[in-house]
């Protein structure tokens, strides 16, 4: 606009108008900008996991039939720990709590019993001192059905001694804890203001972003011994140990899937807030897409109808095709909640 021939009080108006307009623009963008979501920072030691939905549950072949029905679910958003919870990490909880872990108490066997079917003989009391249960390689095949012939109840195994007395985790302080049981893993969760994933969020982080068999991807685990730490060999009684390990392996040994997650498939398995239900897809496939599904209200296992379990995924170091394909990213298992094992482990989420 010409204002060469304006008196005063034209000029002023104007710019009076062209500081009210500038003054609502600015105000305007700052409204705009304090609506963009804030980038937080990472807790330490996680990643976070985006939101979405997907098909949750078994779409192979070996499929077990506690994976089916597949079904529809949505996650939302959650940060995850990068690795399974090591014990360096549990030590600091153990060193500032003074926390005890179940394996660390001589058995309750008026807990134990109810259980156990009705009319179950009590144990000697040597068998309900403190201890866990530990590995021990068969000298050949046996019924891959009866898992008794594989493992041994071990007086005095706990997480610092994870193959029993006189064993030691010093030199193995980035390896995941072991013989945690659900509780002792929900103790350690709450003390680090994080909890355990509900399996739904789980598989999905597993998953890493794509519809997959393995964290990893779809490559067969004959062709995956550089991806993960299973057994390849014949189980129980040979592992060649071509992934470089016979136990446990130290975090971070191996590639992490598309979230920046490691070990989601083999190592340890991981403990899930869920309880443990054999026919909870059955119900939930019953009902659409289930949002955030938290798990089952009851606890059952067909096999063990006395036991309250939780869910375990992603496999560990005994894994094989042979009777378990645990590695798998919809693989489900369970284990009593107060029973620790030494291939039995776990990892925490967060909210946003």
């Amino acid at each position: 606009m010409d204002l060469s021939g304006a008196d005063t009080s034209t000029i002023n108006l104007y710019f009076g108008l062209v500081c009210l307009v500038v003054w609502s623009l600015l105000n305007a963008c700052g409204n705009k900008k304090s609506q963009v979501p804030i980038e937080r920072p990472l807790p330490a030691g996680m990643v976070f996991v985006p939101g979405g939905s997907f098909d949750m549950g078994g779409k192979s072949i070996e499929a077990n039939r506690n994976e089916l029905p597949v079904h529809k679910v949505s996650v939302s958003g959650f940060y995850m720990d990068a690795t399974e919870v090591t014990n360096r990490q549990f030590s600091e909880f153990v060193e500032a709590t003074g926390y005890k872990t179940i394996a660390e108490r001589d058995v309750d066997w008026q807990v134990l019993k109810m259980q156990l079917p009705a009319g179950t003989p009590k144990p000697p009391d040597s068998l309900l001192k403190a201890g866990s249960l530990v590995f021990q390689p068969t000298k050949g095949a046996v019924n891959l059905n009866d898992y008794s012939q594989w493992w041994r109840w071990t007086t005095g195994a706990y997480w610092r001694q994870p193959e029993g007395q006189g064993t030691s985790i010093e030199a193995k302080m980035d390896h995941p804890v072991v013989h945690v049981a659900w509780q002792d893993a929900l103790a350690y969760a709450n003390w680090a203001g994080k909890r355990l994933p509900t399996e739904a969020e789980w598989e999905w982080a597993a998953q890493g972003g794509s519809q997959v068999k393995y964290p990893w991807g779809n490559v067969s685990p004959e062709k995956s011994y550089d991806k993960a730490n299973f057994w390849q060999g014949a189980f129980p009684y040979i592992n060649y140990e071509w992934d470089g390990f016979y136990g446990t392996s130290p975090v971070k040994s191996f590639p992490p899937n598309g979230y920046g997650l490691y070990d989601m498939g083999g190592n340890v398995w991981e403990f899930c807030s869920d309880k443990y239900d054999a026919n909870w897809y059955g119900q939930l496939s019953a009902t659409g897409t289930s949002s955030n599904p938290e798990g089952s209200k009851r606890y059952f296992d067909p096999m063990e109808p006395y036991a309250e379990k939780h869910v375990v995924r992603g496999g560990s170091f005994l894994c094989n095709d042979d009777y378990c394909s645990g590695y798998r990213v919809s693989r489900r298992m369970s284990t009593s909640k107060d029973s620790g094992l030494n291939h039995t482990g776990f990892r925490c989420v967060k909210d946003l």
